[in-house]
C-alpha cells in the first residue's frame, strides 16, 4: 500500500481550475430573466406580494372598524353612567325634599300641640 501523495503545485492549480469552470458552467446552465419559468416565478411573487397588501389592507380596516366599535360602545356607556348619576341625584334630592316635608310636617305638628295647650 502506498503512502499518501500530496498534490503539487501543477495539482493544485488544474483542480482550481476545473472548480472555476464548474462554477462558470453552473451559471451559464440558469436560465436568465426573459426565461418564461424565470417570468413566471417572478409574477408569482408579485402576485403573492399583491395578496398579502390586500390582507394586511383588510386587517387594518377591520382594526379600526373595531377600534370605532368600541369608541361607540364607549361613549354610550359614559352616556348611560351621566344618565343614571343625574337620576340618582334626582332621586337623592327626592328623597330629601320628602324627609323635609315629613319633617316640617312634625315640627309643625308639635307647634300646634302646643299651642292648644
Amino acid at each position: 500500500m502506498s503512502g499518501f501523495k500530496e498534490p503539487g503545485f501543477a495539482d493544485r492549480q488544474k483542480a482550481a481550475q476545473q472548480a472555476r469552470q464548474n462554477l462558470l458552467n453552473k451559471f451559464r446552465t440558469q436560465p436568465g430573466p426573459d426565461d418564461p419559468e424565470v417570468k413566471a416565478r417572478a409574477e408569482e411573487r408579485a402576485a403573492a406580494a399583491e395578496r398579502r397588501t390586500k390582507a394586511r389592507e383588510a386587517r387594518e380596516a377591520e382594526k379600526a372598524e373595531q377600534k370605532r366599535r368600541e369608541e361607540e360602545a364607549a361613549a354610550a356607556a359614559a352616556i348611560r353612567i351621566a344618565r343614571e348619576k343625574e337620576e340618582e341625584t334626582a332621586r337623592l334630592a327626592a328623597e330629601e325634599a320628602d324627609q323635609k316635608a315629613k319633617r316640617d310636617a312634625r315640627y309643625a305638628a308639635r307647634k300646634q300641640r302646643g299651642k292648644k295647650k
